[in-house]
């Protein structure tokens, strides 16, 4: 049974970030998530979780079916009804899955083109399929393709310039409001990919306190942990603030978390010392009203993109040229994936051309080589000919456009119409050869 592509998922395009933290796991959750995976009739599924998107990519021989029975995993993780999820969840099949996946290990689908978070995230997501015994051929072609690929666009686009130039840019702003940065203090608001990536060039750049909140609060103790730093409920937000003199907001909820009248108590707490604010929230997660106030310093992700006179054009014409490597790479994927299952079918078909030239010899071990050969032909023949009058004494249309297909398959596998005389149809010819047998 041919086994198929497919991913089923919510991602930022498609959903919100309040349903992706309902769906989202931590390391310690994904391998009794992938065992109910096995239990649904999964053998070769990969569970991808982050702050972007929540994917199931899998391999399966009724893909749609499989595709389903995931959906409704997914609705029962997040405590709700599969109907609930209509409109949020997205399928594709075949090619457009393996493309998906290529994109995404590309940092092509990401919130910010080219943050290189991603990549280490699928990976361990794979390491956790391989320890679960939830990978086969198909699921780690798929993937190690997915590694090539994206080995490609990192060496020969500058694709990851832009995410790096925005996280320098960040902690060029820091230190311009701040000084050094060991004598200040962090809050992390969500976790998302980019704010990690900036929280991750703060602390490489001195930063020591660091304290994460997020919207759900399991996530942010996980992230606290990874960070080495502190963990402060989302209700206690608001007390925590004073204490900070670098926000980075990273919830992308598609609301304000950090409004103006929040900030503003803050600064009179802290006696209007100044704070830097980093938006990398998408959608915006600080309120305008925040950059009204004084000595509140708020950067987005296009300030930090002028900052670090990073251009869009520039990265534009990089993601062309990266995508245009994933085509590329998808069409190779699919094309040696063909001839590896056509290599079965042509040794069946060697083996009994042969079978049939031994019994023959065996026969007829005295007949001349013109008659052998005539014999022999005589008999390949046979079977398939016999199955082509059957296709064109079926009286429905079905039949006969079976006939039909088979003979051009016949004509396209021998290379018929090479032989075909300028001006003969190779259908007809097919027929003419039929009726000489």
């Amino acid at each position: 049974m041919i086994t198929s592509y497919f991913v089923i998922g919510a991602n930022h395009r498609t959903s919100s970030g309040a349903l992706r933290d309902r769906l989202a796991t931590e390391e310690v959750e994904t391998p009794e998530l992938l065992e109910r995976l096995r239990g649904l009739g999964f053998d070769q599924a990969l569970w991808l979780s982050t702050c972007d998107r929540v994917e199931l990519h899998a391999a399966h021989s009724r893909p749609l079916e499989a595709a389903l029975a995931a959906a409704g995993c997914m609705a029962e993780r997040a405590g709700l009804e599969a109907a609930d999820l209509s409109g949020q969840l997205f399928t594709l099949t075949g090619a457009a899955a393996v493309r998906h996946l290529f994109a995404v290990a590309c940092s092509l689908d990401s919130q910010v083109v080219g943050e290189p978070h991603v990549l280490g995230q699928v990976k361990a997501a794979h390491r956790m399929a391989s320890s679960a015994g939830l990978t086969g051929p198909e699921l780690e072609a798929e993937l190690q393709a997915a590694y090539a690929t994206a080995k490609r666009v990192r060496s020969e686009t500058p694709i990851a310039e832009g995410a790096t130039s925005i996280v320098a840019a960040a902690v060029q702003v820091a230190r311009d409001v701040h000084g050094d940065l060991k004598r200040v203090s962090a809050l992390v608001l969500g976790t998302g990919d980019m704010g990690a990536m900036v929280l991750d060039g703060l602390r490489e750049a001195g930063l020591e306190r660091v304290t994460v909140a997020a919207p759900v609060d399991r996530r942010a103790e996980a992230a606290a942990r990874r960070t080495g730093g502190h963990f402060v409920r989302w209700d206690d937000l608001e007390q925590a603030l004073p204490t900070a003199d670098i926000v980075v907001a990273a919830v992308g909820l598609g609301r304000y978390v950090l409004t103006g009248a929040m900030m503003d108590a803050a600064m009179r707490r802290r006696r209007r010392r100044p704070v830097f604010v980093v938006d990398t929230g998408v959608p915006a997660d600080v309120e305008p009203g925040v950059a009204d106030l004084r000595e509140a310093f708020v950067y987005d992700l296009a300030d930090l993109e002028r900052v670090a006179l990073a251009g869009r054009v520039g990265r534009e014409a990089a993601a062309r040229a990266a995508w245009a490597i994933v085509d590329e790479a998808v069409n190779a994927f699919a094309r040696e994936r063909a001839e590896r299952a056509a290599v079965p079918a042509v040794a069946a078909l060697r083996a009994h051309f042969e079978a049939e030239r031994r019994r023959l010899l065996a026969e007829n071990g005295t007949l001349d080589a013109g008659a052998a050969t005539r014999l022999l032909i005589n008999r390949l023949l046979h079977g398939p000919s016999e199955a082509l009058r059957g296709m064109a004494a079926d009286a429905d249309g079905a039949g006969l456009a079976e006939r039909a297909q088979a003979e051009r398959l016949l004509v396209r596998l021998f290379r018929l119409d090479e032989d075909v005389p300028k001006g003969e149809d190779a259908g007809a010819a097919v027929n003419s050869r039929e009726k000489r047998l």
